[in-house]
Parts: structure tokens; sequence; C-alpha cells
């Protein structure tokens, strides 16, 4: 189970990586453009998944800055939130490394943003949530870029199994 959950760190730092790349591309008024996605434009969305990775990581691990909303904006500056993407991907990948078999069957609590409740569960079906989010997420990327008319990401998990950093898990 543990190599299943690296493999997906490390899916989950390509994919960013190339939806970041797709995104440099864009001017900053398509950056910040009302697509009609649920977080609205390619800043929204990005910020999103950030907010959502720091929340859940300091959830898991009670270490690191957690925002207070879904929709928090981090960061205005593609740049600077491209760099945090970075550090926060390389934190997922080296926190999943670290886990143990007993780590992942154990449970963890922690509250809600929602609506404040205390909740327990166990560790390896939330980390697959994590992961299963920010491929959601990243499929809206997808549609964004679309939506502005500028080329779609490949971001199959095969076609990564298929890569250099990937063909470990293939």
């Amino acid at each position: 189970m543990k190599q299943h959950f690296e493999m997906f760190a490390a899916y989950n730092r390509w994919a960013n990586q190339r939806v970041y790349e797709a995104a440099a591309e864009l001017t900053p008024e398509e950056f910040n453009r009302d697509t009609g996605a649920f977080f609205k434009s390619a800043m929204g969305t990005l910020n999103h998944l950030l907010v959502t990775d720091r929340i859940w990581m300091k959830r898991f691990s009670g270490l690191g800055d957690a925002p207070t909303a879904l929709d928090a904006i981090l960061f205005t500056d593609f740049e600077k939130l491209r760099q945090a993407r970075i550090a926060e991907d390389w934190r997922i990948s080296n926190w999943v490394a670290n886990l143990s078999a007993k780590d992942l069957a154990g449970r963890f609590t922690y509250t809600t943003l929602s609506d404040m409740r205390t909740v327990s569960q166990r560790l390896a079906p939330a980390l697959a949530h994590v992961f299963n989010h920010q491929t959601h997420h990243r499929g809206q990327m997808h549609m964004i870029l679309t939506a502005l008319g500028r080329p779609g990401v490949s971001l199959d998990l095969a076609y990564f199994q298929r890569t250099e950093e990937g063909r470990e898990f293939a």
C-alpha cells in the first residue's frame, strides 16, 4: 500500500508541474478570468488546490499553515503560487515516503472547516481522497485552459507511468 501512495505523490507532483507549465503561458488577464469553473479562474482553482493540501497536511502531520477557508487566495502572483506548489508537492512526497504500514492503517482525528465537527478516520482512505481531489481540480484546470483556447494537458496516470519519473510505478 505504501508504494501505491508513493506513486500517487510522485504522479501528483508530475501532474501539477504539467498544469503549471501550461498555466504559465496564460496572460495575467486569462489567469484571472472567470471561466465558469467552481473556483472561477485558473488563479482561484490553483489556489484552492494549494489551500486544501495545506489543510490536509496540517491535519495529517500537525505541521504547517492551514488556511481557514476553501476559497482562500494565498497568492495572486503566479510565480509565487508556483513556487509554493512545488514546495508543497515535495512536502507531501517526503511525508508519504516516511509513512509506515502502521501509520497508513492508523486513524487520525481532525475538525472540519465547514461545520466544526470532530472526525476520526483511517489515514489511508483520507490520503486517497487528497490525491483524488487533486485530480478532480486538475481536470477543472484542463477545462479552464480549453475555455481560454489553450492546448489541453495530458495528465493520465498511464502516461505518467510511461515517463522516466513514473516508470518505477508501472
